[in-house]
């Protein structure tokens, strides 16, 4: 699917792709608006009775419905009805990604561009659009062609038009993709982490009595964090895919799929729906999956045009979160064995530039995944991602976050699920 919005958001957005990430959260963090309702939050925050969704009230504080402005159409005729992958699409281990496609909002072979990502993302889930270009361009020049990328494995040469395609989601772990994640296994425990794991998704409704919450995925989150300690000897929580991937991967199936009504403006997840959007079929204790048939319901209505879920309110989520569950900030792993978590000191792994207190303040947990990301390596070695790159390290520099010159990367030598060479 190319549209012309696409085309127009990502011209508009030009200037700023070889600064990502720093343009996001530069703007973001001269923002008075933005900087007054992170001080709210925080004070919010502080008696920690607030709930894992307390960032609604910040960013929506009037409830909106508006049923035509908000229907996703996937009926019959409307160019968006759902069809199956075929043997040779390409689909990954992002639920919602995986669904667009089925519906072609995105390719329906699993290859797009960044401009593409940017506009389904936005026009149908309501990502802001700040948010959607972060992940946008950090997947074609990490995990892609450093334009497009594949929301599955490696694509093909048909697919990508060139032979340097990369990993895809499917082959970016530690990257892009994190262990505990709410419906795939983990990478070095299962051999793959994009395959949806029935038994999680019996858990994560296990853990949601009624209906799916925020607070019911931060509980489930919790529990998967801890079971994963338990089971996976190459467990690792890494600064970028730890602290700023895996809440997104739970944060992200409140947010994005949850259907809106006049008599529940802020979203209500009930099992029927969520089940459509990771390809679950049966009842509680017989569920089973047909992997990457992911579909957005009959009649589903997304979040209100008005409150797009932005990279900072995603920020917001984090935080509120982490001081639920301060363990979700602690970067480190197992050492090759299970139960043998060893955390790192955030203090000498950034130079005094954060500690552990300091990661809950503010954006500060943000600002560090993000400065973080910057660094990671990209699949293939083309002028255009070393240029791309080159411009994340440097321009980091220039934040309006905590100046980090720097990440001492050797004190996460000693886990193995940070070192390992994953094969795909």
């Amino acid at each position: 699917m190319r549209s012309a919005s696409s085309y127009a958001i990502f011209g508009a957005l030009a200037p700023y792709v070889a600064a990502f990430p720093a343009a996001v959260m530069e703007a973001a963090a001269r923002d008075p608006m933005i900087q007054a309702r992170t001080e709210q939050l925080t004070k919010m925050l502080g008696s920690r009775q607030a709930g894992a969704g307390v960032a609604t009230t910040i960013n929506e504080p009037v409830p909106i419905f508006n049923a035509k402005a908000q229907l996703v159409d996937v009926s019959a005729g409307s160019g968006h009805e759902f069809v199956p992958p075929s043997g040779s699409d390409l689909r990954g281990p992002c639920p919602g990604l995986n669904a667009m496609a089925n519906h072609n909002f995105l390719p329906h072979d699993g290859w797009a561009t960044i401009a593409q990502f940017i506009d389904a993302t936005n026009s149908v889930v309501g990502m802001g659009v700040d948010l959607a270009t972060f992940l946008a361009v950090f997947g074609a020049v990490i995990d892609g062609s450093g334009t497009a990328w594949s929301i599955g494995g490696s694509p093909t040469l048909a697919e990508a038009g060139t032979v340097l395609g990369g990993n895809g989601i499917s082959g970016s772990h530690n990257k892009y993709e994190s262990d505990a994640s709410p419906t795939r296994p983990d990478l070095y425990e299962a051999g793959n982490d994009y395959l949806t794991v029935p038994a999680q998704f019996q858990q994560l409704i296990d853990a949601s009595p009624g209906s799916v919450t925020m607070d019911s995925l931060t509980e489930f989150r919790s529990q998967r964090f801890d079971a994963q300690i338990a089971n996976n000897p190459y467990f690792f929580n890494g600064p970028f895919t730890g602290v700023a991937v895996q809440p997104a991967a739970y944060t992200f199936i409140y947010r994005f799929m949850a259907n809106h009504s006049e008599a529940n403006p802020y979203g209500l997840l009930d099992y029927d729906v969520i089940k459509s959007w990771f390809a679950i079929s049966g009842n509680s204790g017989s569920y089973t999956v047909q992997q990457g048939w992911e579909r957005i319901p009959e009649n589903w209505y997304k979040r209100a045009i008005e409150y797009p879920y932005s990279l900072t309110y995603f920020q917001q989520d984090l935080v509120a979160a982490a001081l639920l569950h301060p363990k979700f900030l602690s970067v480190g792993g197992n050492t090759g064995t299970t139960n043998s978590f060893t955390g790192v000191d955030i203090n000498n792994l950034t130079g005094g530039v954060y500690n552990a207190q300091s990661l809950t303040q503010g954006d500060n947990a943000a600002c560090f995944a993000f400065q973080f990301a910057a660094q990671a390596k990209p699949d293939v070695a083309l002028p255009l991602i070393s240029t791309l790159t080159s411009a994340l390290g440097s321009i980091t520099g220039q934040l309006a976050c905590p100046q980090l010159r720097a990440i001492d990367d050797a004190q996460l030598q000693q886990f193995p699920g940070y070192t390992k060479n994953p094969a795909f």
